[in-house]
Order: C-alpha cells, then structure tokens, then sequence
C-alpha cells in the first residue's frame, strides 16, 4: 500500500455513501494520524448529553453564564464514549494538554470544564465524548476505498458552524458535488 503523509489538523469528510451510525455525514478533526495509526474527533454528531447535565456530573460548583449553559457536547466517535475531548483555541495551564497546532489544543483533563462555560475558558471550544481510532493502515484503506474525502481543517468550520452545517461546509470548501461522486474508484 502507497504510504500517504501525515492527515493530522485535518478533516475526514464522510462520503455520502458512507452509512455508518457514528460516521454517516460526518466531519472528523484527525488529532494523529501516523504509523500506530489515527486519531480524531468526530465534530458534528450531537450526543444525548448535555453541557448542563456534564457539568453537574463533573463540577457542579462551576460558574457557568447563563448563555453557554446549553453548549452542545458532541459524540466524538465510538471509542471511549465515557471520555471527554476539549478541543479549543490555545490557552494553556490545564493538567492535560495536547498543542495540536499554532491555534489550537486539545485537553483531557476536567480542569478545563469549569471554565469552558464562562469568560475565563478558551475563546473557542468543542466539548466530545469519546473518539474515533483507526489501526496502522485502516485509514489508508478507508481513503482507498472511497469513504472519505480530506482537507485541510478550517478553523471556522471547527469552531463556528453550526454543527448541523459543518458536513456541507466542509463539501462546498472541497468544491465539488459528492453526490455527483461515485463510490467506485478508477486505478490505473
């Protein structure tokens, strides 16, 4: 198999025929992506829970404004559902931070939850429970099968679409029409 270069910072595009219940129209942001294998966050799956109901499992001592208070938390893929991702605009002096790029963090640790709802939390966040994994060359293969498309991660999309606009945003920056596309892949 053709090695291919690293797709960390950027965004798996769900192909429409892709109709799996954690992936079907999905963007995932890849946080690692090398010979172990990858790693993202799945950004535009709402889970069942909400900000309110993470905060008085994990800090209900935190001060939370009342306009953040229904943040969405979104289901960041099959693995680990029980683990939270912060993915957020630099700000560093978590127990558990991860710099990703000049721009933007993850954090695993719970410090981070306390603020996330409030003026002193980074300016720009998303809240995943669990993530979605790939073992060395599994998502090779998923390239090579036609169930992604990938693009450079757009911090905009990332962090300011709305969640149910984030798959057709990241198609329209692709420029094409995928439902035009077929799943069938010509090799020469």
């Amino acid at each position: 198999m053709e090695q291919i270069t690293s797709l960390q910072n950027h965004f798996l595009v769900a192909m429409p025929c892709l109709d799996d219940e954690y992936f079907s129209r999905s963007v995932t942001y890849v946080l690692e992506h090398n010979e172990n294998g990858a790693m993202g966050i799945v950004i535009n799956q709402a889970s069942s829970m909400t900000f309110r109901e993470l905060i008085a499992q994990t800090d209900n001592s935190a001060n939370i404004d009342e306009d953040k208070i229904d943040k969405i938390v979104v289901c960041g893929g099959p693995v680990n559902q029980d683990r939270g991702f912060i993915l957020h605009s630099n700000q560093t002096g978590w127990n558990s931070s991860m710099q990703l790029n000049s721009e933007i963090m993850v954090t695993t640790s719970k410090d981070i939850l306390s603020v996330i709802g409030n003026s002193r939390g980074p300016a720009r966040s998303i809240i995943a429970l669990g993530y979605a994994g790939w073992e060395p060359g599994q998502l090779e293969q998923e390239l090579q099968d036609n169930a992604w498309l990938t693009l450079q991660a757009d911090h905009d999309i990332l962090f300011d679409t709305p969640i149910h606009k984030k798959w057709q945003a990241a198609v329209n920056k692709l420029g094409v029409d995928v439902w035009q596309l077929t799943q069938q892949s010509g090799h020469a």
